[in-house]
């Protein structure tokens, strides 16, 4: 992007890029090392692109400050069913827009093919012209688990441990109602595309899309939303409107929503075209994005939040805790913990809000309690894995799944513990 300009800017605002394996990656590719200039010219303008940052919740676990990524807790995941909002987890991938400016000027523009002129609405329009819904869905980002498919072989992104995902109840505007009365026709439309007012240096915005058939179905309830757990949306989530599009990745769920454009493309942009999609398992680098797809639903996951890895477990009986989701709508119809690799496997009870069936779009709390073997002492590894309404199931391994990008980790997740029930005796 630098194009024989000075590289600092880019690298500035593309801080995610500052991590471990990128430098490695660099560091295979040093050429020699730039000396500091003896009259201490400055070779360019430096700017801060992210002073209009909000303050953030200290429990948050960040993995980079600019642009802010942080993961939620992995036990405050199950402290309640829906996640507070300081607590959701946090992925964004330009700096978070100026909220006075978003105040003042805020606008949502929708144009595009079989439209005859562009349709601009405020967000008080949207809430007087068109019947307002509150949708319990839960976000998880594509790249959640990625720590896990790393210790399989080393992958590329954010080290995501098992908290980016949370779960909200967001009040807005169907997209579908929003469609019909601008007069779209679906006919004409494949993809519908949306631009937030993140924007990148060269004042480009961060942009992604969804097929048409899910943009215009009611019942895929894609809502444009501008209350998160009855609160104004947070600058982080996307205020004053994002996009909420139930079952899909949340790189989709396009925040600060300006534009949302008809087209028989799905969007050309990086995030699009270039990330968030699966490579061949055999491949190296992200080379064949002619071919791959676009990541839209995630498939079946589970994870276990309690006990933490490392825990020392003194009781006769192992409880064990998590959550589960599943993509599209579908729903869990069952979870199954073991303590001996898959010998023997124990049902825990799920705790769901009240969903309608192949609309389940938040999350599954699960628990049981597990007896232990009388006298023992050592390590014990909990599994879990989830199978849901389509009856998909979690594999076991990473064979087969694994991607140099590190995405949609689904293989059963476990975590070690330390074990003495002499302690009781």
């Amino acid at each position: 992007m630098a194009v024989g300009g000075p590289l600092e800017p880019f690298w500035d605002l593309y801080g995610v890029h500052k991590s471990a394996h990128v430098f490695k990656v660099l560091e295979d590719l040093r050429i020699g090392n730039v000396l500091p200039d003896k009259d201490n010219k400055q070779l360019h303008e430096v700017v801060n692109y992210f002073v209009k940052e909000p303050k953030r919740h200290p429990s948050l676990k960040p993995h980079t400050e600019t642009p802010f990524n942080a993961e939620t807790p992995r036990k405050m995941l199950v402290d309640s069913f829906l996640t507070p909002n300081e607590l959701f987890f946090v992925r964004n991938h330009l700096p978070v827009p100026d909220v006075n400016e978003l105040q003042r000027n805020h606008t949502l523009e929708l144009t595009g093919i079989g439209l005859k002129r562009p349709v601009s609405f405020k967000v008080g329009d949207l809430k007087k012209k068109f019947k307002i819904y509150k949708i319990t869905t839960t976000i998880q980002c594509s790249g959640n688990r990625r720590t896990d498919m790393d210790k399989t072989k080393p992958v590329k992104g954010l080290p995501w441990d098992i908290g980016a995902v949370s779960t909200a109840e967001w009040t807005g505007v169907k997209l579908s109602d929003v469609l019909e009365y601008i007069g779209a026709d679906e006919s004409k439309v494949s993809h519908v595309i949306f631009q937030g007012h993140d924007r990148d240096i060269e004042g480009l915005s961060y942009e992604a899309s969804i097929p048409a058939a899910t943009a215009f179905d009611p019942r895929r309830e894609v809502i444009l939303a501008f209350e998160m757990n009855g609160k104004e949306l947070p600058a982080d989530h996307g205020y004053p409107l994002r996009v909420v599009a139930p079952g899909i990745i949340g790189a989709r769920q396009v925040k600060w929503l300006e534009r949302i454009i008809l087209s028989e493309q799905e969007s050309m942009s990086f995030w699009q075209q270039k990330d968030y999609k699966i490579f061949n398992s055999s491949a190296a680098v992200e080379g064949g994005g002619v071919t791959a797809k676009a990541i839209q639903e995630y498939p079946v996951q589970s994870a276990i939040c309690l006990p933490e890895p490392g825990a020392t477990i003194t009781d006769d009986y192992l409880t064990v805790k998590g959550y589960a989701l599943s993509g599209g709508g579908n729903g869990i119809i069952r979870v199954d913990v073991t303590i001996d690799g898959g010998l023997t496997w124990f049902e825990a009870k799920l705790h769901s809000s009240d969903q309608m069936i192949h609309r389940e779009w938040a999350w599954t709390i699960w628990e049981t309690s597990i007896p232990l073997p009388k006298e023992h002492r050592g390590e014990i590894e909990i599994a879990v894995k989830a199978t849901d309404s389509s009856h998909d199931t979690q594999p076991e391994t990473d064979t087969g799944i694994w991607n140099t990008r590190g995405l949609l980790e689904t293989k059963w997740h476990r975590v070690k513990v330390n074990v003495d029930t002499r302690k009781q005796r």
